[in-house]
């Protein structure tokens, strides 16, 4: 997906603009809404949900004058670079913390948090067939009672598959979620981006 995302972005129609935004923004209002089971019709079964963790590093000298050397990519931990993701799951891990907030001793969850999620910039990368590549930024408020609020940004990056009917949503097949932090403190991890 990364070499996706230092090109320039497709040339979009504003219909198909439209689609890609209203999409997004319905996601965010289902997890706001906290209607997590109508949010896993948007996801794909064999997703692949990661969130490399961040590092932060020294600049390589020997690529100086090249933006190779201030890529965001250099920060990122993930399996394939053998560190340790913030998080790398599937659909029956999403499906699993969706449903946990409907126990009765969900104690992370009670009293439910307030979240409000913005997103926006959003971009198509690129096309193959019926698999667009997208990327969005979201700015997300987190709040939960008795408790210090959190504000999280970042980047998301990713690859919807879209259906073949003109009138169905697309659906998310894989997602990286790229933290802006290096260093999270609050145990918030498990909410959903």
């Amino acid at each position: 997906m990364s070499e996706a995302i230092g090109n320039k972005s497709l040339v979009t129609t504003p219909e198909e603009q439209r689609l890609l935004e209203r999409f997004y923004h319905f996601e965010a209002r289902l997890l706001d809404n906290r209607q997590y089971k109508q949010w896993l019709v948007l996801i794909s079964p064999d997703i692949h949900y990661t969130m490399p963790s961040r590092i932060n590093v020294q600049v390589n000298n020997r690529e100086r004058g090249q933006e190779s050397m201030l890529a965001v990519e250099n920060e990122l931990e993930s399996c394939e670079s053998m560190g340790s993701p913030l998080r790398e799951e599937a659909y029956i891990h999403l499906m699993l913390r969706a449903e946990r907030a409907f126990k009765m001793n969900s104690w992370s969850e009670n009293p439910p948090a307030r979240t409000r999620r913005i997103i926006g910039n959003i971009e198509l990368m690129s096309r193959e067939g019926e698999r667009l590549c997208v990327i969005s930024n979201f700015h997300l408020y987190y709040a939960r009672p008795g408790s210090e609020s959190v504000f999280y940004s970042g980047q998301r990056r990713d690859v919807l598959l879209q259906p073949e009917e003109e009138s169905g949503d697309y659906v998310i097949h894989r997602r990286e979620i790229i933290m802006d932090y290096a260093d999270i403190e609050v145990p918030t991890l498990g909410l959903l981006l």
